[in-house]
């Protein structure tokens, strides 16, 4: 089970929020404790300095990235590629991070604070990588949150065809394990790469209306619930 770090001295929500503007606050810290209750509440840190630098901002996009039980997208190429792979949990979650945040990846956002913090939560029980392993060596993956019923998805990354898609698809498999129609996967936004697996946009307004669903279900037996 996660250990439930000390509570944030901030205040996170989307009291103030307002529809279209991703963007929510700016500020506060990424301690255990201010992180896990952003994802509660529906946000998620990302610095607004070049590269992700700080300050850090909050984000919660409107409409939402999800994937949602029986909606995901095998195509034909995708199911021979899952034959290739061998899916990890959690046996080497800092080189999956090592990996999303490559500096020579256009668009990197992941800095060292970052790093720091979700390694943090890793040892903590919250944070998760699911990997694509081939011929004994890691070639993609991704990490993020098991909150409850809620996977809130942060990065993945590939040295090889397919390995993140691959990973993915891993997820989905330990994520819908029970078929519980309440489990949803978090990937913030949905780009068109993503849409091809099957996820879909909802308003911030539904995303909060599941988040909520979702939270008292046990954690995947995989992220230990």
């Amino acid at each position: 089970m996660p250990t439930e770090p000390w509570s944030s001295r901030w205040q996170l929500d989307l009291g103030r929020a307002t529809p279209n503007d991703d963007l929510v606050g700016i500020g506060a810290d990424l301690e255990p404790g201010t992180l896990l209750m952003a994802y509660r509440a529906g946000l998620f840190p990302m610095g607004v300095g070049e590269d992700g630098s700080p300050p850090t901002g909050w984000w919660s996009p409107d409409p939402r990235g999800v994937l949602l039980p029986g909606h995901v997208r095998i195509s034909r190429s995708l199911r021979k590629s899952l034959r290739h792979f061998d899916i990890r949990v959690d046996t080497s979650f800092s080189e999956v991070m090592a990996g999303c945040a490559d500096p020579s990846r256009e668009g990197c956002w992941i800095t060292p604070a970052i790093t720091a913090a979700y390694i943090r939560l890793h040892e903590l029980g919250w944070a998760h990588s699911v990997e694509a392993w081939q011929d004994g060596e890691l070639v993609g993956g991704l990490y993020g949150l098991a909150l409850g019923g809620l996977f809130a998805g942060e990065s993945m990354f590939h040295h090889a065809t397919d390995a993140s898609k691959c990973a993915l698809v891993g997820l989905t498999d330990l994520v819908f394990a029970d078929g519980d129609p309440l489990r949803i996967i978090d990937v913030q936004w949905a780009t068109p790469h993503l849409k091809s697996l099957g996820i879909t946009e909802i308003s911030r307004r539904d995303y909060i209306a599941r988040l909520e669903r979702s939270r008292p279900l046990p954690a995947p037996a995989a992220f230990g619930g």
